[in-house]
């Protein structure tokens, strides 16, 4: 399978090297030039499987020669492996037909894991095929930085750099980044938001000349297709543990980069039977606005009770667009460079093409802890934020009161603690795997929103 640009203009790439490039050369994204398809039958052929036999299933196609086939079964096994519960992705039922998708029960209690915990097998195992080493630049909300860490912390191929906005993460997210010992591993505090953290880390990418020479940049964000591969997965497991490819099903997910969703976009056009997908978002509403609105206008950021959503720029929109705009490579690049200066609506045909599938909601820190208690009420069921916030944008935007409605459970609720008890729940406690996190010592550096100070950190502390 080959990978291509949304925006046209850079070389078309195999798995391993679109593994490693993360962003593409001209600044777009990739995704594949085609995507397996599956019939009825066949998705029907897979109910009994255990969850890493299906994701060799969906996986592999994807990845083709890059890794040999029984050290790919052998590496899926071993990611979920990981996880504490047998079923990997459970479903709990808290209504007639409602559903959360708990995807927490990975090591660092967030969907993240299901992602990252393969990305660092399969990096390590393509860089070592190769003889080279390579640096992991990140830049994290809350979740991707533990599970990044996590997932890649006994790579012997790679350094890892870690940025989070300074004092703006959870407790429990930012010392699952910072307890995790490892001379490989820099946890790095910047003093602005996220999307200033975001934003260094795509300029680095474009320009890595301040690393020393053999080494290369390789991106854990969502922006890197493996990413997006692994969370095809759970769509299709948790259709299957519900009737599907008989029965379609609808899915909420809570969501601010994007990459989560479009996963199940991709997952429906693979032949997955799919209703609908609710795009849930809190005040940092770009996505909700342009869905419902056909207006892109950025708003400054506000900090909320779901930190791992607060994000202004949504940087796998871009791959949706590509379809939306016919795989327009040029029209695609001009589009985003608007998008970056002014407001802009696109064609309404094409919103409507959108609209097919998307439907969205937003909603503020208020209703998310109105949301929490009244769930907590109904079921005894905790919810953190983020999933909180997909709950209410599923009963608000649900089409069809007969097809099984699964939000997506993004993170344990001991990750957002803070939340939980403004919304009048008791402190959730920690699983017994971090019980003692609290008291772990943390290791991390604060550096100044400049550039040039965290490039000049990172190309001091690689490892030789």
């Amino acid at each position: 399978m080959k990978y291509i640009s949304t925006r046209g203009q850079a070389p078309e790439l195999d798995f391993e090297e679109v593994l490693l490039a993360g962003l593409a050369s001209d600044g777009g994204l990739y995704v594949p030039d085609e995507l397996p398809s599956y019939s009825l039958d066949e998705i029907r052929s897979w109910r009994e499987l255990p969850y890493h036999e299906l994701a060799y299933k969906i996986v592999s196609p994807f990845i083709g020669d890059a890794v040999e086939e029984q050290a790919l079964k052998d590496m899926i096994k071993d990611t979920y492996a990981g996880f504490a519960h047998s079923a990997v992705a459970p479903l709990a039922q808290i209504d007639h037909n409602e559903y959360v998708l708990e995807l927490f029960h990975g090591p660092t209690l967030a969907f993240k894991d299901f992602a990252l915990q393969l990305l660092g097998r399969l990096l390590d195992y393509v860089l070592e095929k190769r003889g080279e080493k390579a640096v992991i630049m990140g830049a994290t909300s809350g979740d991707t930085g533990s599970a990044a860490i996590e997932g890649c912390r006994r790579c012997k191929t790679i350094d890892i750099f870690i940025l989070h906005p300074y004092n703006r993460v959870s407790e429990v997210q930012r010392r699952q980044m910072t307890t995790i010992p490892g001379d490989n591993i820099h946890n790095l505090a910047i003093e602005g938001n996220f999307d200033d953290c975001q934003s260094m880390v795509k300029a680095s990418f474009r320009d890595q000349s301040f690393l020393a020479d053999g080494r290369r940049l390789v991106a854990v964000n969502s922006i890197n297709w493996a990413r997006i591969m692994a969370q095809i997965v759970y769509y299709f497991y948790a259709s299957l543990n519900l009737g599907g490819p008989d029965r379609k099903v609808a899915f909420s997910v809570p969501t601010g980069n994007f990459g989560d969703i479009f996963a199940g976009y991709l997952a429906h056009k693979m032949g997955l039977p799919i209703d609908q997908l609710t795009i849930a978002t809190n005040q940092n509403d770009i996505l909700h606005r342009f869905m419902s609105q056909n207006l892109y206008k950025k708003n400054p950021l506000e900090h909320t009770l779901s930190p791992s959503m607060d994000i202004v720029v949504s940087s796998n929109f871009e791959r949706l667009l590509f379809d939306l705009f016919d795989r327009d490579g040029h029209a695609i690049a001009d589009l985003m460079d608007k998008m970056n200066n002014e407001e802009v609506s696109i064609e309404e045909d094409r919103m409507a093409r959108a609209r097919e599938m998307f439907d969205s909601y937003a909603l503020n820190d208020e209703v998310t802890c109105q949301t929490i208690s009244q769930v907590f009420g109904e079921s005894e069921y905790l919810l953190d934020p983020h999933t909180a916030i997909g709950v209410k944008a599923a009963r608000e935007t649900r089409r069809n009161k007969d097809v099984p409605m699964v939000t997506l459970g993004t993170a344990h609720p001991v990750k957002f603690a803070d939340a939980c008890t403004k919304a009048g729940m008791q402190y959730p406690e920690l699983p017994a795997h971090l019980s003692d996190l609290l008291e772990r010592e943390e290791k991390y550096t604060v550096l100044p929103n400049d550039m040039t100070k965290v490039q000049g950190f990172i190309a001091e502390n690689l490892s030789k």
